[in-house]
């Protein structure tokens, strides 16, 4: 990340601890993003896509319908993330803005790195063979990809809005175009 993209993100961390929520603690919401990133990861690569309306905007979910049904398996399995095989989390964009109806909003782009052992081919579009790593001894061969995932969570921050965050872009490159 660059010094200027850290700063102004940590601004903008300054922002909504003094405007939106006072209780605002970006280690914290990283910990609870990793979280939904696991389950809902999980979720997609069992295509039970209805245990998502909760976690997912309604739009974000249309897409993910058609989108999973299309997926061959090996590309469906790779999209589970285990909690322990998230390797690296950090932020990518953090917005503050306003809609037309004076309603106030956060969104945070979360950027994740996590190994998976699905079985890929190694044609991967776009997958560098130094993302594949190899654990064990000639006996016990276990080939692992090192994945990346972008998840967009949303919160509302007017008055009376459930103070909850939604996930409202899921991007897995190379497996969920």
């Amino acid at each position: 990340t660059s010094p200027f993209a850290w700063l102004r993100t940590r601004f903008y961390y300054l922002l909504i601890r003094l405007y939106f929520d006072q209780e605002f603690s970006i280690e914290e919401f990283t910990r609870g993003a990793k979280q939904a990133f696991s389950v809902v990861s999980k979720l997609l690569s069992q295509r039970k896509l209805d245990l998502l309306e909760e976690l997912v905007s309604a739009e974000v979910l249309q897409v993910l319908k058609e989108k999973i049904s299309l997926l061959p398996d090996s590309h469906r399995d790779a999209l589970a993330a285990d909690i322990d095989a998230i390797m690296y989390t950090t932020e990518g964009d953090v917005r503050i803005y306003y809609d037309d109806d004076g309603r106030k909003f956060v969104s945070i782009l979360m950027c994740f790195w996590y190994l998976n052992g699905a079985n890929l081919p190694d044609d991967v579009p776009g997958e560098a063979k130094v993302f594949q790593i190899v654990f064990g001894d000639e006996n016990t061969k276990e080939k692992k990809h090192l994945l990346t995932a972008n998840y967009e969570f949303q919160r509302e921050f007017t008055e009376g809005a459930k103070p909850d965050w939604t996930i409202t872009r899921i991007e897995h490159p190379r497996l969920l175009e």
